[in-house]
């Protein structure tokens, strides 16, 4: 099985969702056999910004090439101004590419990576799942309609949020959300 871990965050050793994703990660270390690991750090290697000769260099294509060879993806994700970070959506804009991971057919849109199991670790510095601030969430929304787009119609997410209104709820947030890691466990094995 080869699983692609990605993270997007910017704020390295004291992210979040690099907490989270690395959790994810271990936790199907633990309940696969064998597991091959490709990693990624968009935030300290970000791909550079979609052009049309983008389309055409070694890295947009081995980028491709990773996600299409992975089995399981684990993206760690981060919250910012309402959405996610310009590095991950760089990523997307290699991986989602006509022909390859989705194509125009007489029905509409048809995702062609649908065999994917996909744990999104997702943080957020303010409360968005409920509550008035729920309408401007667009990072959970946005990576559902990316990823569904291709295919993957189950994507897990994984969400602290409520992190940046201070250290204990915080702290509270991130062991909530390792709980529900740990309890995910038993159900890790790939789809």
């Amino acid at each position: 099985m080869h699983l692609l871990h990605l993270d997007s965050s910017i704020q390295g050793d004291t992210s979040v969702s690099r907490t989270m994703s690395a959790a994810i990660v271990d936790a199907l270390r633990r309940s696969s056999g064998e597991l091959e690991l490709s990693y990624r750090d968009l935030g300290a290697q970000p791909l550079p910004h979609l052009t049309l000769p983008g389309f055409a260099t070694p890295e947009a294509a081995a980028t491709l090439d990773a996600f299409l060879a992975a089995d399981v993806v684990v993206i760690g994700a981060a919250m910012y101004n309402f959405g996610i970070p310009t590095q991950l959506k760089g990523w997307f804009d290699h991986i989602l590419v006509s022909g390859k991971t989705f194509r125009y057919a007489e029905d509409g849109v048809e995702g062609l990576a649908g065999g994917k199991r996909v744990f999104v670790a997702l943080a957020r510095g303010g409360q968005y799942s409920d509550g008035p601030a729920a309408a401007m969430e667009h990072a959970e929304t946005h990576l559902r309609a990316m990823l569904g787009f291709i295919g993957i119609t189950q994507p897990e997410f994984v969400i602290a949020e409520g992190v940046a209104f201070g250290p204990d709820q915080r702290e509270a947030a991130i062991t909530s959300a390792l709980s529900r890691i740990a309890a995910l466990q038993g159900g890790l094995a790939p789809a």
